[in-house]
């Protein structure tokens, strides 16, 4: 049985199920600060934990995560279990990046209206010829992509060179680092304005929808 973390208000038009990234429980700071951001914007929140995540909880083992295709049946079943109306699935790095896998097969079920990835992982850091595109080129599912332009995952130099999706919208928060995090005093923005504008933009995403 999944167990959910609910942000944001209860009759929204959009619900957003969010998993977490690979290191980061769902109420971690960064999970958190964009639960929040996005239920400023009148989206309903809903995080959940993968299974090796939910039991470091229980043993205070911290062992490496699961490959991310091993995740999927997961992910999906977290879908069945909220049940929930208009629903765009996503998550942080990891989580977005799961979520990535099944969307399309669940926008053909009618389960989804769109995907949300915070973050996503294009590749390991330091190793950036080792894509993790190959399923995004041929992305059916409208999908929207917040990403900082110094994530060591995917900068906006790098992703600009990749073969992606016509269905993927692109949100390059300056400065962002891989939870999108800027340094203020080179950059100017604080975490607060890069919230906002993801907040902003997800709505008028999600009005497209």
């Amino acid at each position: 049985m999944t167990s959910f973390l609910i942000t944001g208000p209860e009759m929204a038009d959009f619900t957003i199920l969010l998993a977490h990234g690979a290191g980061g429980a769902m109420d971690s700071a960064s999970m958190t600060d964009l639960s929040k951001a996005l239920a400023a914007g009148g989206f309903r929140v809903a995080r959940f934990e993968f299974a090796y995540m939910a039991q470091r909880r229980v043993t205070g083992a911290i062992k490496p995560p699961p490959r991310a295709d091993h995740l999927l049946a997961e992910y999906r079943a977290a879908i069945e279990e909220l049940n929930a109306g208009k629903l765009v699935i996503g998550g942080k790095s990891m989580g977005g990046r799961v979520a990535s896998m099944i969307a399309d097969e669940a926008l053909a079920a009618k389960k989804i209206r769109g995907l949300l990835c915070l973050g996503y992982p294009f590749h390991p850091p330091g190793k950036p010829d080792q894509l993790r595109t190959a399923h995004l080129q041929s992305l059916q599912t409208p999908t929207l992509i917040c990403q900082g332009t110094r994530d060591p995952f995917g900068s906006r130099e790098e992703v600009a060179t990749y073969l992606l999706s016509d269905q993927i919208d692109l949100l390059w928060l300056e400065d962002g680092d891989h939870d999108l995090k800027p340094r203020k005093k080179i950059s100017g923005y604080s975490v607060g304005d890069h919230m906002r504008q993801l907040s902003g933009y997800a709505v008028s995403w999600a009005n497209r929808l």
